[in-house]
């Protein structure tokens, strides 16, 4: 295909605001699926994805309209997988910015609209869902002409679901989107920008080759992995595999490689031939670390291998999950693993549930502390059990995230108020038509547990939120473990403020009276910094009336016998086993 007859484009919107749809009707018009072939969603290819109505994994197609060559990516819209969304819009040169006309713009629509800006694309803005009774043209229109700074005339109305006005969206593309700039460069350079494990076919990789071109049976080298491949199958996706002979400069496709697992062929790497190697990679590449940990641990010890060989599955195919083995006394053997966000974190939990059978225990997420000890070392802990001895550290660094909140102008003084309660600060206050963007910097373990949900409730379902990592800060913070029965839970333990570890152990000790079964003696809950202790609460014994087959006879005799019991119950204390229940260990998740 002559490269001024490509366009490569992507749709960047909010969740939820009709961006697979849009990638359907796209599909029809333009006759790549058949109308008997066609379902909704069709693009997300998990179950997963349909019932929560997101896009997890993107997927490349490939589009004929009249004599041009369309290549969509459709996006994640989530905040967790910002990098991918980034490394696509670096494969594109245009973008559709979808916005809900009910809605308005969102905190996602504007950090994707910033990403494109970077990336230096052409935005073509549509607003989508106009017939419904709730949509408010003017005043979305109005917000999309601030933010962009184009004429209202410019953004394309339309109606994904019934097919209204989408021709007039491909007319555009075809119109605005720049083609392919010529390759100047002769040696072949390509970006990674989705990988993925076939259990069959080995590793595939979605690419955009930007200069020379890549054939059938190519040895294929990577950038920045350094790994060595052979490119055992070339073509595009339309929306199946279909095989070709060669990727050329500006085409978008799919290389099926012999390699074995993704974190040989990560996202955002270059590709280049083995024979002909290039000299500089393409800009933008960095390795994603996880900042959530959390322990998952499977229900009965006997499933431990189940679980471990299904996450080594899983690890295949996403290169951002990490995993460490854990032991846990009262757990037994579990997996601790490292997540991009809480979404992804739910996701993973989701997934083992339901492609591999397992029932889990997940402990409380936390998010990694860099320390530096007195004798000069650095370390990382990523749970509050791995803390080393006080007496040795200098100072605990935690992560802090720098986050956007729109939300109705109405709700402003909630929202500041939240931030304020999660030990945020507030850094700016701005308005775009009737919205409010509150910029903030807050500490990304504050907000890992219910920070989404509580934002929702106070904005009555209107406030949408979108952040990124700042930067790692020293604070004041201490490990909070808690004791059942005299005896330390380790899975329990978690890093807090010093100004927040007393109200938090005064509410945990709480809740885990009500989930912790009553025993035949007496139980005491403890929440302890170091070695003092902060709150308290006991479980109070069962007590059985022993007293019930005397009759008559002097008091004496009820007295030993009730003498008897105490030293009884004395004695189970001492030797007494609490039996804590899975429950316990996600107490923090809900912490209202």
């Amino acid at each position: 295909m002559d490269q001024d007859k490509i366009r490569n484009f992507c749709i960047i919107a909010h969740i939820d605001h009709g961006k697979s749809t849009l990638a359907d009707r796209l599909l029809e018009l333009t006759g790549t699926v058949d109308k008997r072939d066609m379902k909704a969603q069709l693009l997300d290819r998990m179950d997963l994805e349909r019932e929560k109505g997101i896009t997890i994994k993107l997927a490349p197609v490939r589009m004929e309209y009249k004599g041009f060559e369309l290549n969509l990516i459709d996006t994640p819209g989530h905040v967790d997988f910002s990098y991918e969304v980034s490394r696509s819009l670096q494969a594109c040169e245009g973008a559709l910015l979808v916005v809900d006309a009910s809605q308005g713009i969102q905190a996602q629509t504007l950090a994707n609209v910033y990403l494109a800006m970077a990336a230096d694309l052409h935005l073509i803005p549509v607003m989508n869902k106009i017939d419904l009774p709730a949509a408010d043209v003017e005043r979305v229109g109005a917000e999309i002409v601030n933010l962009l700074g184009c004429n209202f005339e410019d953004i394309l109305q339309i109606s994904a679901k019934t097919g209204l006005g989408v021709e007039n969206v491909l007319e555009r593309i075809v119109a605005d989107v720049p083609a392919p700039k010529p390759s100047t460069a002769s040696e072949t350079r390509a970006l990674i920008f989705d990988s993925y494990y076939d259990d069959y076919r080995g590793v595939i990789l979605y690419v955009r080759v930007v200069d020379g071109e890549i054939g059938k049976g190519a040895n294929i080298k990577m950038f920045n992995t350094s790994a060595h491949g052979l490119a055992l199958e070339v073509g595009a996706l339309k929306p199946d595999m279909t095989p070709g002979h060669s990727l050329k400069a500006g085409e978008i496709g799919y290389i099926v490689t012999n390699l074995k697992t993704t974190r040989d062929a990560k996202v955002g790497d270059t590709i280049t031939l083995t024979n002909n190697p290039a000299t500089a990679a393409l800009p933008g590449y960095k390795d994603v670390q996880p900042f959530v940990y959390a322990g998952f641990f499977p229900e009965s010890n006997e499933f431990y291998q189940d679980l471990k060989d299904a996450i080594e599955k899983l690890s295949l195919s996403d290169s951002a999950l990490q995993f460490v083995p854990e032991n846990s006394p009262v757990l037994g053997f579990g997996v601790r693993i490292g997540f991009l966000g809480l979404l992804h974190m739910d996701i993973i939990r989701e997934r083992l549930e339901r492609e591999y059978n397992l029932e889990l225990v997940v402990t409380n997420p936390s998010t990694d502390y860099q320390i530096s000890l007195l004798s000069g070392e650095e370390i990382d802990i990523k749970s509050a059990a791995d803390l080393p001895d006080p007496a040795k550290i200098r100072e605990i660094r935690e992560p802090w995230i720098k986050g956007e909140i729109i939300v109705p102008k109405g709700y402003v003084g909630p929202v500041i108020q939240l931030i304020s309660s999660k030990r945020g600060l507030q850094t700016n206050l701005s308005y775009v038509e009737d919205r409010a963007i509150v910029a903030f910097e807050a500490p990304l373990a504050n907000l890992l547990t219910d920070f989404y949900d509580q934002l929702k409730s106070i904005t009555s379902g209107y406030g949408s939120f979108n952040y990124e990592l700042a930067d790692y800060r020293a604070e004041d913070l201490v490990r909070l473990d808690f004791y059942v029965a005299g005896e330390i839970i380790g899975a329990l333990s978690v890093m807090v403020h010093r100004s927040e570890a007393q109200r938090l152990g005064r509410e945990t000790v709480e809740k885990l009276k009500e989930v912790i079964p009553r025993q035949n003696f007496q139980v005491a809950l403890q929440a302890a910094i170091g070695g003092k202790f902060i709150a308290r609460e006991d479980i109070s014994a069962y007590r059985k009336d022993v007293t019930t087959g005397l009759y008559g006879g002097d008091v004496s005799r009820k007295k030993k016998v009730l003498a008897k019991q105490a030293k009884g119950k004395k004695r189970l204390k001492r030797f007494g086993k609490v039996d804590i229940p899975a429950e316990a260990f996600t107490i923090m998740l809900k912490r209202d």
